[in-house]
């Protein structure tokens, strides 16, 4: 059953995609619409649902123009509350995100881009998004409602990808706002765990792993896994048992999660050893 809300962040992402058609080659679809495009339901009684959407942009693939300002605005998006944020139709959000990597020096927040893409307002430098523009596969992306008949191309962020950018958000989250830890995070990377086999996960993580872009992303995301899924009561297995609260075993996630982590770290290790 798809959620209201996920159909409607659907419709507001195609939004985007139309408005942004000149960059949509520097563009790369991540966050939970990207999780459910590759996991579905993976079995879990909570559905797929989310009420934003997360595009990764590639600073030196931009057009020149129109600038990312003047598209969003023109698309009917308003500037959000914080860079990178664009508020469309029904006060749903895109936001859009440039990997820290690729930002350049500038601000704490801001992505430093070139002109005409340099408004404080156009994106916000996130680590983690790194392997993003190295493991990402082009799909066409539709509406959720049968009756919106819009589709775009669109690459996607892989399942390694995925795993690394929630493990990277999920650590720094909590070392530096654990009030902002959200159990569905942690929830996006079991159902990544449980859809994708193993050793193909492992075998895309091993490739990012050697990317030079994502190479040092990619080997903190790897201790944190270590870290924060060594045992049941390690906060990603508890976040997940949070999230699937009432409708699943508790002690069945965690231990699904710890499992699956400590099975996907030793296929990579034998990879890369």
């Amino acid at each position: 059953m798809i959620s209201q809300e996920y159909v409607e962040a659907r419709a507001v992402l195609l939004d985007a995609l139309d408005g942004l058609g000149p960059h949509r080659d520097a563009l790369v679809l991540v966050g939970a619409q990207a999780v459910y495009l590759h996991s579905g339901a993976a079995d879990f009684a909570t559905a797929p649902t989310t009420t934003d959407a997360d595009l990764a942009l590639v600073p030196d693939r931009l057009a020149d123009e129109p600038s990312i300002v003047d598209a969003m605005l023109a698309a009917g998006f308003a500037a959000g509350s914080q860079p990178g944020r664009w508020v469309g139709p029904g006060d749903i959000a895109v936001d859009l995100m440039a990997p820290e990597a690729l930002c350049g020096r500038g601000g704490r927040r801001a992505a430093h881009l070139q002109p005409p893409h340099q408004a404080k307002a156009t994106a916000r430098r996130t680590l983690g998004l790194e392997p993003a523009v190295v493991d990402n596969d082009v799909h066409l992306i539709g509406a959720l409602d049968p009756e919106d008949p819009r589709k775009f191309e669109i690459k996607v962020a892989g399942p390694a990808a995925l795993v690394v950018s929630k493990v990277v958000k999920i650590a720094e989250r909590r070392e530096q706002q654990p009030d902002r830890l959200k159990p569905k995070d942690a929830l996006d990377v079991l159902r990544l765990l449980r859809a994708i086999d193993t050793a193909s996960l492992a075998a895309n993580l091993a490739i990012i792993a050697s990317a030079e872009l994502s190479s040092v992303v990619v080997a903190g995301a790897v201790r944190a896994l270590r870290e924060l899924a060594a045992g049941p009561e390690g906060l990603l297995p508890r976040m997940a048992a949070d999230a699937e609260m009432g409708f699943s075993d508790p002690d069945e996630i965690k231990l699904s999660m710890v499992v699956l982590v400590d099975d996907l770290l030793q296929e990579f290790a034998r990879l890369t050893s």
